[in-house]
């Protein structure tokens, strides 16, 4: 994958690999692959932050790392279902958009 990919593409090619070793979990272990890399992320923005040093100091910082596996394990739960989430999320900014357009003024 090299570009710029759509939600579309990255659904479909995520859904092929998926394919090609094995099959989706069942949804509550992929459910639990979410939580865990969220926390991941936590760790990741808690050292970045200075609240939590990692005991390895030389470890590189990796937040769009954690950013891109929490993308992952959402988009193996959004394929389960057959949900598309480009739609999905154009719904959400049109709530958020006309629910809070005036909010933060």
């Amino acid at each position: 994958m090299s570009g710029k990919s759509t939600l579309q593409d990255i659904q479909r090619i995520i859904h092929n690999w998926i394919n090609n070793h094995g099959g989706y979990w069942p949804p509550l272990a992929m459910l639990s692959a979410v939580i865990e890399e969220v926390g991941e992320l936590a760790k990741e923005i808690n050292h970045l932050e200075g609240y939590k040093p990692k005991k390895n100091k030389i470890e590189k910082i990796k937040v769009g790392e954690e950013l891109a596996d929490i993308l992952y394990a959402i988009v193996c739960i959004a394929n389960y279902y057959k949900i598309d989430l480009s739609i999905e999320l154009d719904k959400v900014i049109n709530k958020y958009s006309v629910r809070d357009s005036k909010r933060f003024e």
